[in-house]
């Protein structure tokens, strides 16, 4: 089930947060995670947030702000199982196209990305970490 996000999910939401940053992008240090962990926390809320409710658990969440995609995070237990790509098909739900950013090197993004029907469109060095990453669109 999907369902926006609500005050009291943000301790689950920033758990899935660091654990699956931490574990997607292993070229950057986790330091730099547990570092911008309080100021995602406290942004977070800003953006248009679904989370996916999963026996009564949050097991993944999309955020969005306009058209862009700040992220879609899913516990690692349950990748693979259709999770992000609802959560993503939710936000096309009511928009023409949608931007996002991701590291070059995360091929696993990247590859959901295009079966998603997104393409890339450029390539920029992202200056907080120093490493590349695609701008990706998708349009209706």
């Amino acid at each position: 089930m999907i369902r926006k996000f609500e005050k009291n999910d943000i301790n689950d939401v920033m758990r899935i947060w660091e654990k699956e940053n931490i574990k997607a992008h292993k070229f950057i240090s986790k330091e730099y995670w547990e570092n911008n962990y309080n100021y995602v926390k406290e942004i977070l809320p800003n953006a248009e947030i679904y989370v996916y409710i999963f026996k009564e658990n949050i097991v993944g969440f999309i955020g969005i702000n306009e058209n862009y995609i700040e992220g879609i995070f899913v516990d690692t237990n349950n990748q693979c199982n259709g999770i992000g790509t609802s959560l993503l098909n939710r936000v096309k739900e009511n928009r023409n196209n949608l931007t996002l950013s991701v590291y070059k090197k995360n091929i696993n993004a990247i590859n959901f990305y295009k079966k998603n029907g997104f393409a890339i469109t450029s390539e920029s060095i992202e200056e907080n970490t120093n490493e590349v990453e695609y701008t990706m669109t998708w349009n209706k």
